[in-house]
């Protein structure tokens, strides 16, 4: 059952177990701030702005997972809290690892201005004005295993990870360990992102982790008074009858603008720097269209057309819990399939090599009500040691009735947060 609204996004992320390292310092806290720099970062393809990186790999990864058959129904996932943990990873990448990595990323390794980004865009997050967001990041280091201290910098510093030892000879315990603290960057929404059976206790090295938390209220409300239930058409074309929440004949104005194949709904949270955007396919259209023709160029397009207009709001509320996602295949699809093998080389992180990733997990949460939203996600890369428009419109109606993408967008830093479809409202 998905209902209520109510703000809280969080990802965690990252298991990686490696072969041959000892981290037995915690880092201490690096408080300078660091402003952006004003340096050009250096494109790869026609990637021109480290936004445009995270925004590219939003949507070719959920292009890529959408289409995937097993991933049906409704989905939620959070790509900034996937890309900050492959990123991380990709610190300690070399040779054909690396590259690969890079052209699913769309960064440069080594590259000052992207690590300045990073750290910018970490503590912007973290400063909580008219909304609840926060995001973390931390390293799990098997016992006596030694990383190179570049490598810890480089997370330390751009970041903000620290660094605590596990004993992974009990998988019970480490991953006990490791939930309790997703749990806590989560508001207690993720559990169990690790599985014990997903740690070796010989092979499994090293743990990143990564959460992100977002709590917001709407800046204009929706009435409790004024939900009704409504029918919803889902995409095999049962009719369910879902709460929906209703926001009519109201002096408001919103954000709008449309295609030929959807209408585009912003309803920003309190403070006006994160929003909601909706695509709702129009008829003879559906979410698959819709996904198809979305990227880096034309979702910041399609923000620049809109309007301010009236619109009379008819939204279900809804509560997404997914599975625990296994992001293998599709990371591989996208092009980096060595990293999965035993002839990937993280070497960066060790100096020394014999490390692939073994798992990629991934674990989100999201309700939806007249108030707000509240979500959360989790992601855990494992890695193991190898063994041998709208103006002129008088008053639109947007009636999600049926199937619809939605994501959760920063428009400060024009970095997209969270991305879903909703399905089937009761699901």
């Amino acid at each position: 059952m998905k209902n209520k609204i109510i703000g809280a996004i969080i990802v965690c992320l990252i298991i990686i177990a490696t072969s041959f390292f000892v981290l037995t310092t915690d880092f201490e806290d690096k408080s300078a701030e660091t402003k952006p720099s004003d340096n050009t970062p250096s494109p790869l393809g026609n990637i021109t702005s480290f936004d445009e990186a995270v925004n590219a790999f939003a949507f070719n990864f959920y292009k890529e997972f959408y289409n995937d058959s097993t991933n049906s129904g409704n989905i939620f996932t959070s790509p900034y809290s996937i890309f900050t943990a492959l990123a991380m990873t990709y610190e300690g990448a070399k040779g054909l690892t690396a590259e690969e990595m890079a052209s699913v990323l769309n960064i440069e390794q080594d590259n000052k201005s992207f690590h300045e980004y990073m750290q910018t865009l970490y503590e912007y997050l973290n400063e909580n004005v008219e909304y609840n967001i926060s995001t973390a990041n931390a390293l799990w280091p098997r016992l006596n295993y030694k990383l190179l201290q570049d490598y810890i910098d480089i997370i330390e510093t751009y970041y903000g990870g620290k660094a605590s030892e596990v004993d992974y000879s009990n998988p019970v315990e480490a991953a006990a360990i490791i939930n309790n603290w997703v749990e806590n960057q989560t508001n207690n929404l993720i559990k169990n992102l690790v599985p014990p059976n997903a740690i070796d206790p010989v092979l499994t090295m090293l743990i990143l982790t990564n959460a992100i938390y977002f709590k917001g209220t709407w800046e204009v409300q929706f009435d409790e008074d004024n939900t009704t239930d409504r029918d919803f058409t889902t995409s095999t074309g049962d009719i369910v009858n879902v709460p929906t929440m209703c926001l009519t004949n109201t002096q408001d104005i919103f954000n709008y603008t449309e295609t030929e194949i959807m209408q585009i709904l912003e309803l920003p949270y309190s403070g006006n720097e994160i929003s909601m955007m909706i695509s709702l396919p129009k008829e003879g259209a559906d979410v698959s269209d819709i996904v198809e023709s979305l990227d880096k160029d034309s979702y910041p397009d399609l923000v620049n057309s809109m309007s301010r207009n009236e619109v009379d709001i008819y939204l279900p509320k809804f509560e997404i819990k997914t599975p625990l996602y296994n992001l293998n295949e599709c990371l591989k699809n996208l092009g980096m399939p060595i990293a999965f093998s035993s002839s990937a080389d993280f070497s960066g992180l060790d100096g020394v090599g014999g490390l692939y990733i073994s798992k990629v997990l991934h674990k989100a949460f999201i309700k939806v009500d007249e108030e707000g939203t509240e979500a959360a996600a989790a992601t855990a890369v494992i890695m193991d040691k190898t063994s041998v428009n709208g103006g002129g419109i008088s008053r639109i109606t947007f009636d999600c009735d049926h199937p619809f993408l939605f994501t959760i967008y920063h428009k400060a830093t024009n970095t997209i947060l969270f991305m879903g479809n909703v399905d089937n409202p009761l699901e």
